[in-house]
């Protein structure tokens, strides 16, 4: 019965802002259509040689631990951006921050795939040369996202359940917070979105 009960908007620090059920089904249908059709996921070892669990694809620009690139690790040039994923970003600012967004220009995105108990340890976007707010949008399974402070990976920290259709936006006092998903909950996406696991795009403005 807690699916039926709304979800309101949440506002969980200062420029953080969780919005729910904010995309249609029809557009997530059409976001995890446009996921499979770009290539090139892969597990990203960081320098130390630790590797993450989620798979990514980038678009715009190439992330790597520390950088951004226009080359992928295997020196093949990085995805285009669309533009319709900038107006749907702009959209969702627009919406979660109730003002217009015609100034946001993300110009990169990083597309997560989270098989089964896929995690994400707590951590910072900070390899933008920008401070504009991250877009955030989810699909498929529902995860326990864990929004911190912008000191140190420990408390304080809010865990909140992303579903999928829902927006997270972080900017302003909050854009460097830590970050992370501990926990997946696998087999929780509709059927009919035909998607196991989960998707996460997060748009960004690089600053390059």
């Amino acid at each position: 019965m807690d699916a039926l009960l709304p979800r309101p908007r949440a506002e969980l620090a200062p420029g953080a802002v969780h919005v729910p059920d904010w995309l249609g089904f029809d557009e997530q249908r059409e976001l995890v259509a446009a996921c499979r059709g770009w290539p090139g996921y892969r597990h990203t070892t960081y320098p130390n040689g630790g590797v993450m669990s989620v798979k990514t694809v980038c678009l715009g620009w190439h992330w790597y631990p520390n950088g951004y690139s226009r080359t992928t690790d295997d020196g093949k040039p990085v995805l285009p951006f669309p533009d319709w994923l900038g107006d749907l970003g702009r959209r969702a600012l627009a919406d979660a921050y109730g003002e217009p967004a015609d100034g946001y220009e993300p110009d990169t995105a990083l597309v997560n795939f989270y098989a089964a108990k896929t995690k994400m340890g707590q951590h910072q976007d900070k390899d933008e040369r920008s401070s504009a707010p991250v877009v955030s949008f989810s699909l498929g399974d529902t995860c326990v996202f864990r929004f911190g402070n912008t000191e140190s990976r420990n408390k304080p920290y809010t865990d909140v359940e992303l579903h999928s259709g829902d927006v997270f936006v972080f900017g302003g006092p909050s854009r460097y917070a830590y970050h992370g998903v501990p926990k997946t909950l696998s087999g929780t996406a509709d059927p009919a979105l035909g998607l196991t696991g989960r998707l996460n795009i997060t748009l960004r403005v690089s600053g390059l």
